[in-house]
């Protein structure tokens, strides 16, 4: 089964935790991903739809993820180049989050098929912001 996991760069352990099964971010983030070599899913549409039109979130910080298990050296640079600051990763979620809740019937028609997509969004959000207040780099990754 598919599982992110989220890494904070502190010395402490950081307390909040998944809050359930992440098979459904980590579709998500691939398939949002994907959308800028035509992916076509719904979770690509959904991307596209909270970049676009009234929401306008940069994805970038949410879409900065990587493979957990590097096969060769270039896997292992881009493990450590997904670094990044928590607070731009905290603000992305946020907004994500928002527009979820405020989501059309289209959108709730995705978040039906994927229901734990938002609450992990959400986790990543909490996470971040944990993060963010300790001045920590973050990083996201998978396992397939």
């Amino acid at each position: 089964m598919p599982t992110a996991f989220f890494e904070a760069d502190t010395p402490e352990f950081c307390p909040i935790v998944f809050g359930g099964d992440t098979a459904d971010l980590v579709y998500f983030l691939s398939f949002a991903f994907s959308a800028r070599y035509g992916a076509q899913h719904e979770l690509t549409s959904l991307a596209l739809r909270l970049r676009g039109g009234d929401h306008k979130i940069d994805l970038t910080p949410l879409l900065t993820f990587a493979d957990r298990n590097p096969e060769d050296p270039a896997d292992t640079r881009e493990l450590e180049r997904v670094w990044q600051d928590a607070a731009p990763l905290a603000e992305c979620c946020r907004r994500v989050v928002e527009a979820l809740d405020r989501g059309d019937a289209g959108v709730l028609r995705t978040l039906e098929r994927y229901p734990d997509l938002r609450d992990r969004i959400d986790d990543v959000r909490r996470m971040a912001e944990w993060a963010a207040a300790r001045g920590a780099r973050v990083r996201i990754t998978f396992e397939l």
